[in-house]
């Protein structure tokens, strides 16, 4: 209990400094491990126990990644999986065992160590790329790609090792299956998988249907966290990886109708558990090499970490990513893997590695990892652009009666429209990669900046009728606003406004007609839970009409409220909501006044 509240505490005081500095939680968690380990404040000695229990973090991190995937979307992704994911490891593999050769050591411990050091850390970038929100864009897919075929890789490199290695020792991370000579053992782990598959497929399911019609609602997360345990202790059993297990699990329930609860009740434990796991890297690190052999910890970092770098780099543009998000996925997987300290543990236990240069390899991927939220930061601060890497494509002077910025998913359907009704408008989009998307569904996008005067310019503004603004960023639209109504004011201005704020800065600025995202289809989903409780079809599309009218006379007439103080303002926009709210109810009354003495038609 004691332990419990010292790694909460110092978690809640160093987790949010690292965050608030820009360093992200995970350097937080590596820090926070840090200080209450032997080499710190000494307040908890035994990092070995607590990285067994921490390990269950990337088990249901891995599952929970699986209940996103259903299997037909995995299956598209085998080529990714199979093919990116070989060819980086493969690369980065290369680059490294030169640094082996040099040291002198022998071709096994070479190979297994420059293995072992190729890998990267699914449970630091997964998180990055979700904080980000990057993990359903490409570059977010083609680097869960490579980790996932790292994850399923960490199975044959344990055996590997053991192959490599004496019959002498038996390492402690690998179940005695494991070890099995002979057919027994693939057979075994080939009926494991069988067996899940079957299991999540026939009782699960039936298992989870029963559980949630009980009134006891702890009880189905109990089932949830006792299948992915017991799926992944199932798999280590038989030699295989426990997260491999859990993944598996959570593909096979990606399907099933309890897949958001099953999400929402093992995602406070994953990120507790997960936090705890990095926590226990950082108490684990043997930081006393430092002292001993600093100069080698430092050198093989540095070359570990470029030649990585320049493996994944080169790999990329193999997978189809070029540009920016290149350069960033490079960064990102360029440091060492939690598998790392698995396969180096097995490598010394059978005699492949010395324990010396295993424990070498074991800090350098342990101080590897907080080292990528800081190159991450670098990158962000002095990474350049796509917009200014990539230079903006040639704008034929058609005289288009429209221009479009931006190609997102409004623009896309602002385009589709016109397109229909046989006005073919000048697409232009300042990302590379929904640029290139689109080209390749057969749409005609520029890539190119909006805001710059001169490609407005060449994309016909001077002879156009209508300029739809359709970028995402706030900023980036009302700079582009305001160059139109200086530089080209015959222009008449259709824009999409993120919220009312920005709604009421698009009509100071002289925008002719302002769409709010997301109100139109908002709308009409209160329209159908009015008529679904029994409002008839006149009343609730009146209410929904008489609420458009009252929002878009608001926003005009108070478009000041905005520079208000933050208090007035609130006042303004609380008492406005309350006398529309309150006149509403009176026209409701009155209307089903109406519908007793006869209804509204045959009031004359």
């Amino acid at each position: 209990m004691n332990q419990a509240i010292v790694f909460l505490a110092m978690a809640v005081v160093l987790v949010p400094i690292a965050v608030r500095l820009g360093l992200g939680s995970v350097l937080g968690y590596l820090i926070a491990g840090i200080a209450v380990g032997p080499l710190g404040l000494g307040l908890v000695a035994d990092a070995a126990a607590v990285a067994q229990v921490s390990e269950l973090g990337v088990v249901l991190m891995l599952f929970l990644i699986g209940l996103n995937l259903e299997p037909r979307r995995l299956w598209a992704m085998r080529s990714a999986v199979f093919g990116g994911g070989a060819l980086q490891l493969v690369a980065c593999t290369v680059l490294i065992m030169p640094i082996g050769f040099l040291l002198g050591w022998s071709w096994k411990a070479t190979l297994i160590g420059s293995l072992a050091m190729a890998l990267s850390s699914t449970a630091i970038v997964v998180p990055i790329l979700q904080e980000r929100n990057l993990l359903l864009r490409p570059v977010g897919q083609k680097g869960f790609a490579m980790l996932l075929f790292e994850d399923i890789a960490a199975i044959p490199l344990l055996a590997l090792a053991a192959l490599l290695g004496s019959t002498m020792g038996t390492p402690t991370a690998v179940s005695p299956s494991a070890q099995d000579s002979g057919w027994w053992g693939p057979l075994m782990q080939l009926g494991a998988i069988a067996g899940v598959v079957l299991a999540g497929r026939f009782l699960a399911y039936p298992a989870m249907r029963f559980i949630a019609r009980l009134p006891v609602r702890e009880l189905f997360t109990a089932f949830a966290l006792a299948l992915v345990l017991g799926v992944a202790v199932l798999m280590q059993a038989v030699g295989l990886s426990m997260g491999l297990g859990a993944f598996i699990a959570g593909v096979l329930l990606a399907g099933s109708p309890y897949r958001h609860a099953l999400e929402n009740d093992i995602l406070p434990f994953k990120g507790l558990l997960l936090g705890l796991f990095f926590m226990a890297v950082g108490m684990g690190m043997q930081l006393g090499l430092l002292a001993t052999h600093g100069v080698q910890v430092v050198v093989g970092l540095v070359l570990v970490t470029l030649l990585k770098l320049v493996g994944v780099w080169l790999v990329l543009p193999l997978v189809d990513l070029h540009g920016r998000n290149r350069s960033l996925l490079a960064v990102l997987l360029a440091q060492g893997g939690e598998f790392a300290f698995v396969i180096l543990a097995t490598a010394q236990a059978f005699k492949v590695l010395p324990a010396e240069d295993a424990a070498l390899l074991t800090l350098i991927t342990a101080i590897s990892m907080p080292l990528t939220p800081l190159l991450l930061k670098l990158f962000d601060r002095y990474a350049r652009d796509e917009a200014t890497e990539r230079a903006a494509d040639a704008i034929p002077d058609e005289r288009p009666a429209v221009l479009l910025a931006g190609f997102g998913r409004y623009g896309q359907i602002v385009a589709r429209l016109l397109l229909a009704a046989g006005i073919k408008p000048t697409v232009v989009d300042h990302d590379a990669e929904t640029v290139d998307s689109a080209r390749r569904l057969g749409f005609e996008v520029y890539f190119g900046d909006a805001t710059q005067p001169d490609l407005l310019a060449a994309a016909g503004a001077a002879n156009a009728q209508v300029l739809v603004v359709a970028v995402d960023d706030v900023d980036q639209a009302n700079r582009l606003v305001t160059l139109a109504r200086e530089q080209w004011p015959h222009l008449k201005l259709v824009a999409r406004a993120r919220d009312a704020v920005h709604a009421m800065a698009l009509h100071e600025a002289g925008v002719h007609h302002v769409q709010r995202e997301l109100f139109e289809s908002s709308l009409r989903s209160g329209r159908s839970v009015l008529e679904t409780l029994g409002f008839d079809h006149f009343h609730a599309r009146e209410m929904a009409d008489e609420f458009r009218r009252y929002t878009e006379r608001f926003i005009r007439t108070e478009h000041g409220l905005r520079h208000r103080d933050e208090e007035d303002r609130l006042r303004r926009v609380r008492e406005g909501r309350e006398q529309f709210e309150k006149q509403m109810q009176q026209d409701l009354q009155r209307q089903r006044e109406r519908s007793q003495d006869g209804g509204w038609q045959g009031e004359r």
